[in-house]
């Protein structure tokens, strides 16, 4: 593991009401090369253009691509991700987007915060997640 995780969990033991399976930790150490990355939302990278769906789990699909896209961009790996900070428009989609994020995420335990808002920039979205890494010295 890049980094040391201290008090690894899994949001099945501690969310048993909710269908999710996530690695996640209460603290991260890490040392080395930050990357911070802008929320990403369901959109190309390239182009801008938002993703042709509604659906919560397609946009953290995409959502978390990009995240891990641009990690690797940067010379890392999604094993040197530390933290994110998931924006839901709509609590009722938290299982959907948890158990999307946790495929990403199995095994590299980050620290995580939730956070329910009225909107994000574009009313299509549903999910935006914005991420930290740091590339080990």
């Amino acid at each position: 593991m890049a980094h040391t995780r201290h008090r690894k969990f899994n949001t099945r033991d501690t969310y048993p009401e909710q269908k999710l399976d996530n690695d996640l930790c209460q603290a991260v150490v890490a040392r080395g090369t930050t990357i911070f990355l802008r929320g990403q939302c369901p959109q190309d990278l390239d182009t801008a253009k938002n993703i042709n769906s509604h659906d919560p789990v397609e946009q953290t699909h995409k959502v978390m691509q990009n995240i891990r896209q641009l990690i690797e961009e940067c010379g890392g790996q999604m094993e040197h991700l530390c933290k994110v900070v998931v924006y839901l428009t709509d609590v009722r989609h938290r299982e959907a987007v948890y158990r999307t994020m946790g495929e990403y995420i199995r095994g590299v335990h980050p620290v995580s915060t939730g956070v329910v808002v009225t909107a994000l920039a574009r009313p299509d979205w549903l999910v935006e997640i914005d991420a930290t890494a740091v590339i080990p010295d």
